[in-house]
């Protein structure tokens, strides 16, 4: 597959840029790339020594930035003891109860799966929520995702998870927890390592601990958001994901879970929370006045039977929106198309949801405008790349990395429609990716990455989950 450092990609049906309103389509139908930037959009000619891509009858996006990942999960997908569970169940059965049997090739092939799948959708930028550590690992998980991403040509940030007590759903567990010394040695050992402040950055480091109200005390909590500033990195975590953190917060410290946030430290514009389905008005609002972002995982939050979260009023509020797919084993399709897609319909959804009849003193159906294809793939694009501080990806303008997805429109689901350029979110499904830019350098070519054998892969998957099964007493 060639690497070359100018590309002219021409004669695109449609350019979806991640921009707001009138911008968020450009005519183009060209787009010039030089030096890994975006150099040009319009009617251009070819330049010596420019590689041409053919985009004819393609749909071009920014490449899709998951701000919320699990990839250890990828081999722990429609688990029958969670299929039906929600959340604190669900929990128990599936990555509690798995997490401990992995080993470094298990570990390395489950996020390979999941950065392959991520690829193949037009995802050029991934944040994994890693909270995989145990006593004595034999590994470093944290160098292998690196090295996966790396691999792959993908941009990779790595929220490093963890908890200084255990939850109560964790039950019997060889997951001990940390020590906040132990927790915050390796999140600056990463730092020194791995971590990037550009605005391009290929790699960066997030603190991430796994979820306020159950993983730290809050003076722990304190001391990993006040080390996270001097640091210069971001914080990451799950909130509000069900009732039951409403409960618990409630219970343990008489406040909200936003506001238990606020009380040590943890919202802010450095900060971005995945879900957040169970808010109170004055949550929203503290999170606007904030600047706190949003991972918004749809699939997840409905395959748990969680909630559809209210994307509409918090973007209102000023919050930073982005997307996010959560883990494997509780979202069987971890790419972001099928994310991108259900985010659409549920916004509109949960619209509709609001309209009462004129009788009961409603003003007629509502839902249809409550998000466009086009306010879609700006959260999953543009906003992600405003949550992890990347602010030179993430739109199609020129000056802007040249991180690019082109979908070939050739499956009968897309044929037919008026519009080409909401197909992929309209339609579902997978398009075939035509080209994957990352930097301006071709990750991915009709569907196909340098170096994978697909075949193999899944050859490598079926005998994983046996192995797992077999480790955790299930009969395969």
């Amino acid at each position: 597959m060639k690497h070359p450092d100018s590309w002219l990609i021409r004669n695109a049906s449609a350019i979806l840029t991640g921009l707001h309103g009138a911008a968020a389509r450009h005519a183009g139908p060209d787009i010039r790339i030089t030096d890994g930037r975006i150099a040009a959009l319009g009617a251009l000619q070819p330049q010596p020594g420019e590689h041409v891509l053919d985009a004819t009858d393609c749909v071009v996006y920014p490449g899709w930035v998951n701000t919320h990942h699990h990839l250890f999960q990828s081999l722990l997908k429609g688990i029958p003891a969670g299929i039906d569970q929600n959340l604190g169940a669900w929990l128990g059965a599936v990555p509690y109860r798995y997490r401990g049997l992995f080993d470094e090739h298990s570990f390395r092939l489950a996020a390979r799966i999941g950065l392959v799948e991520l690829a193949r959708s037009g995802c050029s930028t991934v944040a994994d929520h890693h909270y995989l550590y145990l006593p004595g690992m034999a590994f470093d998980s944290a160098q292998i995702l690196f090295e996966e991403a790396q691999r792959l040509g993908l941009r990779f940030v790595l929220c490093r998870g963890g908890a200084t007590q255990v939850r109560q759903a964790e039950g019997p567990t060889s997951a001990g927890p940390e020590t906040l010394g132990q927790y915050l040695d390796d999140v600056e050992r990463l730092v020194r390592t791995y971590h990037d402040s550009a605005a391009d950055a290929w790699r960066r480091v997030v603190m991430a601990p796994t979820s306020p109200p159950y993983s730290m005390p809050p003076e722990h909590l304190r001391e990993t958001a006040r080390t996270a500033r001097k640091l210069g990195i971001r914080l990451h975590s799950h909130l509000s994901e069900t009732v039951e953190y409403q409960n618990e917060v409630q219970r343990r410290h008489q406040c909200s879970p936003v506001a238990f946030c606020a009380e040590h430290e943890w919202l802010g514009t450095d900060v971005w929370f995945a879900h957040l389905v169970k808010l109170g008005s004055e949550e929203i609002q503290l999170l606007g006045a904030t600047g706190t972002g949003i991972a918004h995982c749809p699939q997840s939050n409905a395959r748990l039977g969680s909630g559809i979260a209210d994307i509409v009023a918090l973007e209102a509020a000023g919050v930073p929106i982005s997307m996010g797919v959560d883990g494997a084993a509780s979202n069987e399709a971890c790419d972001m198309i099928s994310e991108t897609h259900a985010a659409w319909l549920m916004q509109r959804a949960k619209g509709g949801e609001r309209t009462l009849p004129g009788y009961a003193g409603g003003t007629g159906e509502g839902g249809a405008q409550s998000a466009s294809v086009e306010d879609v793939v700006r959260w999953g694009t543009a906003g992600g790349a405003q949550v992890l501080g990347l602010e030179a990806l993430g739109t199609v303008q020129v000056g802007m990395a040249a991180d690019l997805a082109l979908y070939r429109l050739d499956q009968p689901r897309y044929f037919g429609l008026h519009d080409l350029g909401i197909a992929p979110v309209v339609g579902g499904g997978r398009p075939t990716l035509r080209a994957l830019l990352v930097g301006g350098q071709l990750r991915v070519e009709n569907d196909t990455l340098p170096g994978i054998d697909l075949a193999e892969l899944g050859h490598q998957a079926r005998e994983a989950v046996v192995r797992l099964q077999r480790a955790a007493g299930v009969r395969a």
